[in-house]
């Protein structure tokens, strides 16, 4: 390889865009986790939103087919 001079503005440059991406790293890496635990939180209170949902469902027709029950039921 022949050697090359290259102009001190842009090694400096370069220099710094990769210290500013390492600067940048730790504050990227804990939005994601942030980001990551808010959507996880989201599904697991969306979760439970639709099984309550699904045993008052549950409830109304146990309690449906027992009312009927009752009411089927000849006295003599």
């Amino acid at each position: 390889m022949i050697p090359t001079t290259l102009n001190s503005q842009i090694t400096d440059s370069v220099t710094q865009t990769g210290t500013e991406v390492l600067g940048n790293a730790a504050a990227v890496a804990m939005g994601n986790l942030y980001q990551a635990t808010a959507q996880a939180l989201a599904n697991a209170a969306h979760n439970a939103t639709v099984a309550q949902q699904q045993n008052n469902m549950l409830a109304q027709a146990v309690t449906a087919q027992g009312v009927a029950l009752i009411y089927s039921i000849k006295f003599t």
